[in-house]
């Protein structure tokens, strides 16, 4: 038998799903112990690390590596020298964490291993971002994402100056070709999704995917959406769309957008610019932590 979720019920929290992801990082990583630190090194042996790049980037993720170290020991001390959106060069020192020898070391790769991803997403963030200055485009992040670190890549999205889109299916409707051609076309779809909203008692905002001139002119006419999206658009499509719209919604480009491109969408006049591959095709950061 199929389940079926009701969206308006377990919607979590951003802190409940951090909570709930580095509980399941301390789990896999620690099992019923660390029998390295605990063969060779004293229970109650006292030290410090420090985390330092080894790559330019922008630095992300230092709320979670306390939450990290906390949940593994409370007691454990940290002096943080840098701030998340800080742009490091190699060699650079974001923090000196300092407590029992075998809770730095039990914290060790998984604070690493979501500053490395996270200081990537924002990085490359960072770079899509800068290709938009001068106009009014934001970056958007998109729903491609690990799963379970979603709301970590949205966190970084954000420190690399971009913007998030919808957390989820849960948060708001977004009815794209597939939704759009099993409903039987672009206005019934709307329609019924208006008619959804109402009857949900809940505000939901509409966005809607297009995919031709005459797709947008069809949005216009039935109304009842926040946002149009122009999926797959050449640039000169894009800029004929916005005029059309002329300011009636907000827009959206999306669809293969790189970084060679994004400026030439920007200036079409677009508010938003979504990219996938600011979260599913990035670089991790490389960066340690070592002995003080």
């Amino acid at each position: 038998m199929t389940k079926e979720y009701n969206t308006t019920k377990g919607i979590v929290s951003p802190d409940d799903l951090i909570d709930r992801l580095i509980d399941l990082a301390i789990e896999e990583d620690l099992g019923d112990g660390d029998h390295s630190s605990l063969s060779c090194i004293p229970k109650d042996e006292k030290g410090a690390v420090k985390l330092m790049f080894k790559q330019d980037g922008v630095l992300a993720g230092l709320k979670i590596a306390r939450k990290v170290y906390f949940r593994i020991d409370p007691n454990v001390k940290l002096q943080f020298f840098k701030s998340d959106g800080d742009f490091l060069s190699f060699g650079d020192v974001a923090f000196i964490a300092e407590g029992r020898v075998h809770s730095l070391l039990q914290a060790e790769r998984i604070v690493l291993n979501i500053m490395q991803r996270m200081s990537g997403v924002a990085t490359q963030t960072r770079e899509y971002v800068k290709h938009c200055e001068g106009t009014k485009a934001k970056v958007l992040d998109t729903r491609k994402t690990t799963p379970g670190m979603r709301v970590l890549d949205k966190m970084a999205v954000v420190i690399g100056g971009g913007v998030n889109h919808r957390m989820g299916l849960y948060d708001m409707i977004m009815l794209k070709d597939n939704h759009i051609d099993f409903a039987g076309g672009i206005e019934k779809a709307i329609l019924k999704a208006r008619t959804y909203i109402s009857q949900l008692g809940r505000p939901l905002d509409i966005e809607v995917e297009t995919r031709s001139i005459s797709d947008v002119e069809t949005v216009l006419r039935v109304g009842g959406v926040k946002r149009i999206m122009l999926d797959n658009y050449t640039v000169e499509n894009t800029r004929r769309a916005v005029e059309v719209i002329n300011g009636t919604v907000e827009t959206e480009s999306s669809g293969g957008i790189t970084l060679s491109t994004i400026r030439d969408y920007a200036l079409c006049g677009v508010d938003y610019i979504s990219v996938g591959a600011i979260t599913h095709q990035i670089r991790s950061i490389d960066m340690n932590l070592k002995k003080v």
